[in-house]
């Protein structure tokens, strides 16, 4: 659908205090010379996504959800600043509702194209100008969508936005690049709770009977990691290691039975500390999503910033069936989120340290994999015999495209290259290329060949041969250590699998 119209209707007062915090003056006319910004970052598995004429600071995000009717009011302010002189830009943004749009506190013309929401300011912006921009709309959860990040629950909602879908919550600059600050102020009706990454800043209890959480991150976030929820929850709080506040938000009819899986979240993250450095983020915990529909989406867990969320009854199960995808989904705090891709080709820095670390988790405790197996050289050695078929029917682990980016070559595959290098390098030095790699780019994005780049500096070798024909080869290289290690080769049939279904992406973790 599209369509243009010009309105000048006030935002509320959250986002009007948002709009006075407006950078730069916009008053004088740019320079001739200003023009429409690219709509896209240039992403090679997702290239529609973004929008390169500006980069965002900050969101503040206000939600007011309607037991009733199921609708979501909401107002979007960003924090942009310009990276050319801008007569048009647009941000990322499908399946709202918008009722209008603000450029540094006055009225600006809009239309909605495709997933792009196009924005005319009443004054062209100069170049590296600072302005708010802030968006009304309304949303339905429910809405079907050929995408979303929606995920309606019987009393209100979770969001699952990774890898393109954030954008079908809020209008955004949709793409792991551009990394913000967020506040969040979620209005819900009496008996319902209003939970979102970050930590708790305010609660306001309303003359209407209705109650105001304002939620915001201390560290920058990505779009595709936000989450937002409401519903029938109890917010569990203990302490973690060195003090570290953990919240888990659990649906109220299960929170006795989801008990013994919440409690083992800070022996977990001392683990993982010990591999990876003190947990980069002001909290964590999980979310077990509020509903009793197996299918409520099509992946286990997703590493939604500070609070995790979780497929329905997953957690219930024995620690031996969930502790090693739990870690999968700790690990992503530090490989996914802190330090996010820079690209989505770059997906296996997440995937494959992720499941990584969680296959060792599981060997160390004697657990059992979906193979029988108990060791991390035997399912090494399973996967390295898979690698010609994967690569055929996946392609290489760096050179995923939009049907294949979740399929097991970048989880499993990203493992066996971290597997390589380790081999090749010794354990110690391994373990200092990761902590160097974590903190050379936390808090920002960062690309395949910034690894490469990493690995190589502190190892003392150049390792970009290796790791090139590890991460773009269409054949296997040969296993460093394992000279008796063999690849079956990749029958001529193979065709490659479909990984995305309803809007979703399947959850490939070797973790499960």
């Amino acid at each position: 659908m599209r369509y243009r119209t010009r309105v000048t209707a006030p935002a509320t007062a959250l986002i009007s205090a948002a709009t006075a915090l407006t950078v730069g003056s916009v008053a004088h006319a740019a320079p001739a010379a200003s023009s429409p910004g690219a709509e896209t970052l240039g992403d090679p598995v997702f290239p529609s996504l973004g929008n390169d004429g500006y980069r965002v600071s900050a969101y503040t995000l206000d939600f007011a959800y309607d037991a009733t009717t199921k609708l979501v009011t909401a107002t979007a302010a960003l924090e942009i600043r310009t990276t050319q002189a801008l007569s048009r830009f647009s941000l990322d943004a499908l399946g709202l509702d918008i009722t209008s749009v603000r450029v540094a506190g006055r009225g600006a013309d809009f239309e909605q194209v495709g997933e792009k929401l196009r924005v005319t300011p009443v004054r062209s912006l100069p170049d590296q100008c600072g302005a708010t921009v802030v968006v009304a709309y309304t949303a339905d959860p429910r809405r079907s969508l050929a995408h979303t990040a929606w995920v309606a629950t019987p009393d209100g909602f979770a969001i699952c936005p990774q890898p393109d879908s954030a954008h079908t919550v809020f209008p955004c600059n949709d793409h792991p690049q551009d990394k913000a600050a967020f506040t969040f102020r979620i209005t819900v009706p009496s008996g319902l709770r209003g939970v979102a990454s970050g930590l708790l800043v305010s609660t306001e209890a309303l003359t209407d009977g209705r109650t105001a959480y304002t939620y915001r991150s201390r560290e920058p976030m990505a779009t595709e990691l936000v989450q937002i929820t409401v519903g029938d929850y109890v917010v569990k709080d203990r302490q973690g290691p060195g003090g570290l506040p953990l919240r888990d938000v659990v649906p109220t009819a299960r929170a006795s039975a989801l008990e013994p899986a919440l409690s083992l979240t800070s022996g977990q993250i001392s683990w993982i500390e010990q591999r990876l450095g003190a947990f980069p983020f002001e909290t964590y915990g999980l979310l077990p999503c509020n509903s009793d529909a197996a299918n409520a989406f099509d992946f286990t867990g997703l590493e939604t910033q500070t609070l995790t969320l979780y497929k329905p009854n997953f957690l219930l199960q024995d620690e031996s069936k969930i502790g090693s995808h739990m870690m999968h989904e700790l690990v992503h705090s530090y490989f996914g989120n802190s330090v996010s891709p820079a690209t989505w080709a770059d997906l296996w820095l997440n995937e494959g340290h992720a499941d990584f670390y969680g296959l060792l988790y599981r060997y160390e405790r004697g657990w059992t994999d979906s193979l029988g197996l108990t060791t991390m050289e035997a399912r090494m050695k399973d996967t390295y015999a898979r690698g010609d078929q994967w690569r055929k029917t996946s392609g290489p682990v760096a050179s995923p495209n939009a049907t294949n980016l979740f399929d097991s070559q970048r989880y499993l595959g990203g493992v066996l290259v971290l597997y390589a290098l380790r081999q090749l390098i010794g354990e110690a030095a391994f373990g200092s290329v990761e902590r160097a790699f974590l903190d050379r780019y936390r808090n920002s994005a960062a690309s395949t060949e910034n690894y490469v780049t990493v690995a190589s500096e502190v190892s003392g070798q150049d390792l970009s041969g290796f790791l090139r024909d590890w991460l773009y080869g269409t054949k296997t290289p040969r296993m460093p250590g394992h000279p008796d290690w063999t690849v079956t080769p990749a029958p001529a049939s193979l065709v490659a699998p479909r990984g995305r279904t309803n809007g979703h992406y399947h959850d490939n973790s070797a973790t499960l």
